[in-house]
């Protein structure tokens, strides 16, 4: 079943090219500090997906203010492959530029500047064939497209500046499936490239089957790891003839060294991962999952290792270990297939288990596996260190990601969620609040430790959340339609590389990043009195944030947010230093202005500036003025006096003093606030009646708060006429009986009810009774003496009065 031409060239090979690769890398790279490529699928070859030399990016300037679209590429299909990335690439007759790669499903390969958006090269790979399309796709339109061409992310050689890309070709009616070598420089085939792939297994049962491009796809990564290539394939998107591969080639002569059928005898058992590639560990194991199959037989010594991970040997790749999970039937027999993620391999961990791997399917079970012993099949997966269930609402569909020891998972409909490890096992660490639609691998970026940012497509939309907040910082409609991103292909996932994100579509690449800044130099915090300039100029610099440089030629706009003060000039162009310089004179408002510089693609900057009022011309009366009060007590509210100058702005700083007709004032003078607020207090005298309050302030015209003193609660209730009268039994007094109804102080008090009652005497009060007092604070009523002669006592009570009035009658 498997190759065995792998020559002893690998041990060499492990000590001088893999060395040598990651030096040339550095070269390469170096050639702009801090600059850091993406060579292959998920960032790197144990499939993290994270960024974590980014530098440029981070949650403080990834907002919608500061961060968005930088340019859309045009191509000529749909863009499943992540795209790569490498800076200071050396284009013959072009110069050195930073390059992003991008292939397509027409078998296009597009080398694009990565900070202009301009096209370097453009290279075919059909070679007089076309993509496969109409009866020659299978399972039809299932991904969302009618041409496969190239689907699997390629991989690039940094230190031969070699990409490796398998395109999907029809030729003479025949599908085929090819592998090339290309120069990143140019797009050239190198020496012996394009080989076509085929593939021959034979199972233990002697069961032979050969590859046939027809039902199969590459869809995974490629993967190049000390010096060889790795290439997986799986069905078409449907159930037909194909089964799961991996197929070695030496990187250098394309010669295949190595083949593994994933079901030999049985067929399916695809390799598909949702494009992302197959991993390698730092020991050159070989990791993939796999999706279901009619059956499942290695407990009995069969070889269809279907919802499996697997473990292969480099180069060869013989199957070296596996795992399957014990639900494997009911995987097999609901579609839920592993093989949705790339397995990760895991850094060095503390702990019993120094190297681990985790991988999850559909049903969003986490596996966490011991790469040194992967279990095999056991009764409850037992034998693993682990096995969780993250929340889900549809599938898990989307690789997870590794940073700062969590992994991310992105399941459709469920909220991005983290679980952090701790002594090789995970345990939940936080969540969106929001749940997140789509089927696409999230991405990290870092710097390091620091500056995590999760970046997803969700929702048709580019987002990016702080990956230990969770908090969303950015995603692509929240400036309209500026950053709108238009629809992407099948699982398809961006890139984060030297401060920008890439994303392809079904037409296009579109690129993310940081709008050039404006800072300010000078002149920020100023103060000036109202409808006067500020004494210094504000200075304003104009920078690239890629590569810290000034921009001269930019027009530069000033405005203060419609306040109706003036920039002198209210625009201008920035000069060989990236400067432009501007007055600004305020209007007849004090208070704090924002003066705001914008410039096209630039993010706004503002600086603030403060108008101070002019001289007060004059006092106001702000409040407290017509105060009703019970006598002897403080008024609810301040009296409050406002000193402005003639522009009607407040002024702080003026003395002011209170003068009053009667009552207390505190305090009798003070200064003006901030508002221009000078307030005192009254307490007002113990009589009644109107109190003048006057505010005066030197140079100014007074003024006057009049306030209200009036009778307080009734509190005493005494005779004031009609008392020790006699008459006729059953006759009418010839006096009212009548009381006087006053204050503490003795003030009469009006309104007051008075209830008059000769208890049970048997006499009558005809006029009203409770009687109400008047503004003097009387209350009388007539009284009939009873038809029994006699002395009568009479009472006249109000409510909360203690002691009454008493009237002493005689009836003869």
């Amino acid at each position: 079943m498997h190759s065995n031409i792998f020559p002893a060239r690998m041990a060499k090979l492990a000590n001088s090219r893999w060395f040598l690769c990651f030096f040339v890398l550095a070269v390469v790279v170096g050639g702009a500090f801090g600059q850091t490529a993406v060579l292959t699928s998920r960032q790197n070859n144990a499939r993290t997906g994270a960024n974590t030399t980014e530098t440029l990016l981070a949650p403080g300037n990834v907002t919608k203010g500061s961060f968005g679209r930088l340019f859309s590429f045009p191509v000529d299909y749909q863009v499943l492959a992540q795209p790569l990335y490498v800076p200071s690439v050396s284009i013959p007759g072009q110069g050195i530029h930073d390059v992003l790669y991008v292939v397509t499903m027409t078998d296009s390969v597009y080398a694009v500047d990565a900070v202009s958006g301009s096209q370097l090269w453009y290279a075919s790979m059909l070679e007089g064939g076309t993509p496969a399309s109409g009866a020659l796709l299978p399972c039809g339109k299932l991904g969302g497209f009618n041409q496969e061409g190239i689907a699997g992310t390629p991989t690039i050689d940094a230190g031969s500046k070699t990409m490796y890309l398998v395109a999907k070709v029809v030729i003479a009616g025949v599908v085929e499936h090819r592998l090339h070598a290309i120069d990143i420089a140019t797009g050239a085939d190198r020496p012996g490239s394009p080989i076509t792939i085929s593939a021959t297994s034979v199972s233990n049962k002697g069961h032979v089957t050969n590859f046939n491009s027809l039902h199969q796809k590459n869809r995974p990564g490629l993967l190049l790891d000390n010096g060889v290539l790795y290439l997986a394939f799986g069905s078409n998107g449907c159930n037909d003839g194909n089964s799961g591969w991996v197929l070695s080639y030496d990187a250098d002569s394309l010669q295949q060294v190595g083949v593994f059928n994933t079901s030999p005898d049985s067929g399916l058992t695809s390799i598909w991962q949702t494009g992302g590639g197959i991993t390698a560990d730092s020991g050159g194991s070989i990791f993939a999952s796999t999706a279901e199959s009619n059956n499942y037989d290695p407990p009995s010594g069969g070889q269809s290792y279907s919802n499996s991970i697997l473990k292969l040997t480099p180069g060869a790749v013989n199957l070296n270990d596996f795992f399957t999970p014990w639900s494997v039937s009911f995987l097999n027999s609901h579609d839920l297939d592993v093989s949705t993620t790339s397995p990760i391999a895991l850094p060095d961990q503390p702990g019993p288990w120094t190297h681990e791997l985790i991988a999850g399917g559909k049903q969003g079970i986490i596996y966490v596996l011991n790469r040194d012993n992967m279990g095999m099949f056991a009764v409850n997966d037992s034998q693993i260190i682990q096995e969780f269930q993250i929340q889900t609402a549809g599938e898990l569909m989307a690789s997870p990601v590794f940073w700062n020891q969590m992994a991310y998972f992105y399941p459709d409909g469920a909220p991005l969620q983290a679980f952090q490890i701790v002594n090789g096992q995970f345990s939940s660490f936080g969540q969106t609040t929001q749940r997140l639609t789509g089927a696409h691998s999230p991405m990290i970026s870092a710097n390091g430790t620091s500056n995590g940012i999760v970046w997803l497509i969700t929702g048709g939309k580019i987002a990016a959340y702080d990956a230990l907040s969770f908090k969303l910082l950015y995603n692509s409609s929240q400036a309209g339609t500026r950053d709108k991103l238009p629809p992407v292909a099948h699982f398809a996932t961006p890139i984060v590389a030297d401060g920008r994100v890439y994303v392809g579509t079904q037409n296009s690449v579109e690129a993310y990043g940081l709008f050039h800044i404006l800072s300010v130099v000078s002149g920020n915090n100023q103060t000036a009195q109202v409808l006067t300039q500020l004494p210094a100029p504000l200075q304003i610099e104009a920078d690239n944030p890629y590569t810290g440089q000034p921009l001269p030629g930019i027009t530069v706009t000033f405005t203060d947010g419609g306040k109706a003060g003036t920039f002198d000039p209210p625009s201008a162009t920035t000069d060989s230093a990236g400067m432009v310089f501007t007055r600004y004179t305020f209007p007849k408002k004090s208070g704090t202005y924002t003066l705001t510089a914008s410039a096209p693609s630039f993010g706004d900057v503002t600086a603030t500036a403060t108008a101070t009022p002019a001289a007060a011309v004059k006092l106001i009366s702000f409040g407290g003025a017509k105060q009703t009060g019970a006598a002897g007590t403080l008024l609810p509210n301040d009296i409050v006096a406002q000193a402005q100058d003639a522009y009607k702005n407040p002024v702080p700083g003026v003395s002011v003093s209170f003068i009053t007709t009667g009552g207390i004032l505190t305090p009798p003078s003070t200064v003006t606030n901030d508002k221009g607020q000078a307030r005192t207090s009254l307490q007002l005298p113990t009589y009644t009646g109107t109190i003048t309050v006057t505010a005066l302030s030197a140079g100014l015209k007074s003024i006057k708060f009049p306030e209200y003193s009036v009778a307080g609660s009734p509190s005493s209730v005494t005779v004031a006429g009609g008392n020790n009268q006699s008459g006729p039994r059953g006759t009418t007094l010839p006096q009212s009986l009548s009381v006087l109804v006053a204050d503490q102080y003795g003030n009469p008090v009006s309104n007051a009810s008075v209830t008059f009652s000769d208890g049970v005497a048997g006499g009558s009060f005809p006029t009203p009774n409770p009687a109400t007092t008047d503004s003097s604070g009387e209350a009388n009523v007539s009284y009939t003496l009873p038809n029994v002669p006699g002395v009568v006592n009479v009472t006249g009570t109000v409510s909360g009065v203690p002691s009454p009035a008493l009237f002493t009658e005689t009836a003869q």
